[in-house]
């Protein structure tokens, strides 16, 4: 195909890669492929950055992720570090557990939490120094493909039509991904539970060093301090409301019923309602065009998976891409794209469906059930630190490997299995 008519951000000339989307993902992908020398253009339909923010946390392996991009620093700065995750019900402290990440080395040992605007303004700074400019309100609202390139429809805010061609396209452009659906990629799996989301002040006299987990004997919220002083992130798995009843009151009552003191949440900043799916696609590639991120995969909120995933994701595949435009490397090289990505997403959606299990914690004896569980935790301590290590194993991505990858050689002489991570060089 030829290159025809629109304005790349980056260097001069046309754009050697479209990325559809300035999520964290998007501008993860549009940061590593310009640093790697690629000219990229990043559009987004939105009419500017978002206000609100989905993901608050930020896992060690995507910390070390940005620290290969260059970016941790500006990141740990607008953060909180946490290292702990404290567990209530029925106005009893339960227990606490404490990060343990002995048995995985790591410069970063805790989340951060950071509103994801934040993150993502950490993120456009830097593509904008490698001279790339976000495009808003540009909407793809179309795309065909052959072996030489992509055309895509692009609609601009005063409604006028662009035809763009341009050799690769990377759709991060979230759940209802039109690259994903003219694409023609299936979203499988099934809905789930519906949830509120808050950010908001909180009066309590609860130190914010720990994420809260909270039981009122019927059913579960979470608290995460921000870096704020006195905001934090609000979690409702069952937020059915009483007659007049508005988030903040809600919030209050709730809260203060699971943790046995006053918590008094002030007027909201953002609320969301929503009911959460867990779904993704069967491949993540596709001739020329490539999905990351939530156009690939959708689940619960739960472990706060979703924006690292989709960061490592895009990390994972800029190199590869990059490689390929400047002739390094064949097809076979982006096949591995796939093949590494997609068996991580299938065990995520598994991952994700217990821990969401666990943190709505919904069973009727659960009000009983639990003080007397935690009780055996809380005083034996290699079967809380069993816990402490599961959990954060998970979570933390540290565990992640690609052992079956077509680019993993075993090596018998290794002290590492062959395709794990490795903590230092």
């Amino acid at each position: 195909m030829a290159s025809s008519t629109g304005t790349p951000s980056g260097a001069g000339g046309s754009a050697r890669v479209l990325v559809v989307g300035a999520g964290p993902v998007g501008l993860t992908a549009a940061h590593e492929l310009a640093r790697r020398g690629l000219r990229v253009r990043l559009v987004d339909g939105a009419p500017g950055p978002a206000r609100e923010s989905r993901a608050v946390a930020v896992h060690p392996r995507t910390l070390e992720t940005f620290d290969q991009m260059g970016l941790v620093d500006a990141v740990l700065a607008r953060g909180r570090k946490n290292r702990a995750f404290t567990m209530y019900a029925r106005g009893s402290r339960l227990v606490r557990l404490d990060a343990d990440y002995a048995t995985m080395p790591t410069r970063f040992p805790y989340s951060l939490i950071i509103a994801q605007t934040e993150t993502e303004a950490v993120l456009r700074e830097a593509v904008a120094r490698l001279g790339v400019t976000v495009e808003w309100g540009v909407r793809l609202t179309s795309l065909e493909q052959d072996g030489d390139g992509v055309r895509a429809r692009l609609e601009h805010p005063d409604g006028s039509a662009e035809e763009y061609e341009v050799p690769w396209l990377v759709g991060c452009d979230g759940g209802h991904s039109t690259v994903r659906k003219q694409l023609g990629l299936p979203l499988l799996g099934e809905s789930s539970e519906t949830w509120a989301l808050a950010d908001a002040p909180v009066s309590t006299d609860l130190p914010p060093d720990t994420i809260y987990w909270v039981h009122t004997g019927s059913q579960a919220l979470m608290m995460v301090p921000y870096r704020r002083e006195g905001y934090w992130r609000l979690l409702d798995t069952a937020p059915g409301a009483r007659p007049g009843d508005d988030p903040a009151r809600r919030f209050s009552r709730k809260l203060s019923a699971g943790l046995g003191r006053t918590v008094r949440v002030g007027e909201p900043e953002w609320t969301s309602v929503f009911t959460f799916q867990q779904r993704m696609v069967p491949r993540m590639h596709d001739g020329r065009c490539f999905v990351a991120g939530d156009a690939a995969h959708v689940h619960s909120p739960a472990s706060g998976q979703g924006m690292n995933t989709g960061v490592q994701e895009a990390y994972n595949l800029a190199w590869k891409l990059a490689m390929a435009a400047r002739g390094q490397a064949g097809p076979e090289l982006l096949a591995t794209y796939g093949q590494e990505r997609v068996p991580v997403g299938e065990a995520l959606i598994g991952s994700t469906r217990k821990a969401t299990f666990l943190v709505q914690f919904k069973n009727a004896l659960a009000g009983v059930a639990l003080p007397v569980v935690f009780t055996f935790v809380r005083t034996l301590g290699p079967l809380r630190r069993a816990i402490q290590r599961k959990v954060l194993g998970g979570m933390s991505g540290l565990r992640l490997s690609y052992g079956q990858s077509p680019l993993t050689t075993a090596d018998p002489l290794m002290g590492l299995p062959a395709g794990s991570r490795a903590a230092a060089a």
